[in-house]
């Protein structure tokens, strides 16, 4: 398919109410408001067209970002385009899903985690930790920098609360992230997340909150599920 037949189909299954639920969680531009559901149907067909999802996310279309993501070829990405997607994703939807999911299934990663994580622009940064985040879920533990990850434990305990609002809601993440996904650090996982009691959020014109760090780790540790990887980070 072309980006052109991809953006008449995205058009056709974009619904008033879904565009007024991605408004409420922050969705700003153009938009038709497409389940992804809805643009799995459209997947299908293409599977994955990395050239196609360069074209898609540069329309600046909300839905057509989003869906680049999900046929893109992450091992294709370079550095640069990571890097342009990440400077250009608007809405949290593109910075925490779509440019993080494919950042951490690249070649570029961790480099790039570490160095939007310490970007002073709120979107950017919220991809870093994301990303982070995504590398945590995917990797062996063997390949896993610990005493990388208990630094950043310490900055998330030192400074979650001074920071912009969704980078908030990504060090919250890392916390359960490193809780649920590295069992020689989810003592320390639960010990920051106790310090750092509640993490408030603005969700938006939205029911979503913010989760209880220590709840969510107990409830994967009860379940018996500590440890344990994900082969992608796509949903």
């Amino acid at each position: 398919m072309t980006s052109k037949e991809v953006m008449t189909e995205l058009k056709k299954l974009g619904t008033a109410q879904t565009k007024k639920t991605w408004a409420n969680h922050g969705a700003t531009g153009e938009f038709f408001g497409v389940k992804v559901g809805d643009m799995k149907l459209i997947q299908k067909k293409i599977k994955h067209d990395n050239a196609l999802a360069l074209e898609l996310f540069d329309t600046r279309n909300a839905d057509a970002m989003y869906f680049a993501g999900l046929i893109s070829e992450p091992q294709k990405m370079g550095k640069a385009e990571l890097q342009h997607w990440a400077e250009t994703a608007n809405w949290h939807m593109l910075s925490e899903c779509t440019v993080a999911w494919t950042a951490a299934e690249s070649k570029f990663g961790h480099e790039l985690a570490v160095k939007w994580i310490k970007s002073k622009q709120e979107h950017i940064a919220a991809a870093g930790w994301s990303t982070y985040n995504c590398l945590l879920a995917l990797k062996k533990n063997e390949d896993l920098d610990l005493k990388e990850i208990e630094e950043m434990l310490k900055q998330v305990k030192e400074t979650i609360h001074s920071m912009p609002n969704r980078v908030r809601h990504t060090m919250n993440n890392f916390v359960i992230a490193v809780g649920t996904y590295v069992p020689a650090l989810t003592s320390k996982a639960k010990a920051v997340a106790k310090a750092i009691g509640e993490v408030k959020v603005n969700m938006g014109n939205t029911a979503c909150k913010v989760p209880d760090a220590i709840a969510y780790i107990e409830k994967v540790e009860s379940a018996g599920k500590l440890g344990q990887k994900k082969k992608t980070v796509f949903c």
